[in-house]
């Protein structure tokens, strides 16, 4: 009883990190390296090398997030005994009257991403049309 209750603590705590680690994906990974490059300019006409540290960082920075996304994943797979088994059936070599299922199942992490990929676009929507106000000359 006491194993089920500390697995099952873990595995929230897991889905917690890998929720966390989502929102900070989309959400703080662009806007930290676009405010270290906003404090690491002096002038209003920055050269180009701000531009390309948000364009290197950015990415650099989300591969990094992913893979330690995915790994939590696997480790959240082990503890709750549902790592997948994934089958991936290539579109070609499927007959056209074949089942249409997906050979690849759900993971906890598919429905964290899809819900912090939502909240992101929430957000964007909420700044775009509630506090970016107009650029057109008045």
């Amino acid at each position: 009883m006491a194993r089920t209750i500390s697995r099952t603590f873990v595995a929230a705590a897991l889905i917690a990190l890998m929720a966390v680690g989502s929102i900070l994906l989309w959400l703080g990974i662009p806007v930290g390296w676009i405010y270290l490059a906003s404090k690491l300019v002096s002038s209003s006409q920055p050269t180009m090398g701000p531009y390309i540290l948000v364009l290197v960082g950015i990415p650099v920075s989300m591969v990094i997030v992913g893979k330690l996304l995915s790994k939590l994943n696997r480790i959240y797979g082990e503890v709750t005994g549902t790592t997948p088994t994934v089958r991936v059936q290539l579109p070609w070599q499927k007959s056209m009257r074949g089942e249409r299922g997906s050979g690849h199942p759900r993971t906890i992490l598919d429905v964290v991403m899809v819900f912090s990929v939502s909240l992101a676009l929430l957000c964007f929507a909420v700044w775009f049309f509630v506090f970016a106000g107009s650029s057109l000359p008045s």
